[in-house]
């Protein structure tokens, strides 16, 4: 699904100063499968809003807590995991409720699972 370039466009450039990134880090991010910016039809890659949440998760991964790339990647396939789990559990709760069952738990006491912002990473003490 194309993303809307519209909702927070950044180029590379304003990106990787923003960060303090090399642009071929982000290069590398996206040909890991980590990032997946939009692209301009001359093939310019823009960053959303979504995508620099997620870079800023990346970074807090490898800068802050030490963890290499394939540690991302498995951190991140976990997360978007456990995102959909966490949105067809919604959905679910929602199904039962429409079909008349009471008393459903809704997702977050029925898993226990809380969602965290990227921020809400700490580093082991």
């Amino acid at each position: 699904m194309a993303k809307d370039p519209r909702l927070g466009a950044y180029m590379i450039g304003v990106v990787s100063m923003r960060y303090g990134v090399h642009p071929q880090t982000l290069r590398l991010y996206e040909r890991e499968g980590l990032l997946t910016p939009s692209r301009t039809e001359g093939k310019t890659r823009l960053y959303s809003d979504e995508d620099l949440e997620r870079l800023e998760f990346i970074l807090n991964l490898t800068r802050d807590l030490g963890v290499n790339l394939a540690g991302v990647e498995v951190v991140l396939g976990m997360r978007d995991r456990l995102n959909h789990l966490q949105e067809d559990l919604e959905r679910l709760a929602h199904a039962l409720e429409a079909a008349g069952i009471k008393d459903v738990p809704r997702p977050a006491s029925a898993t226990g699972l809380v969602k965290l912002a990227s921020h809400g990473l700490r580093k082991r003490s």
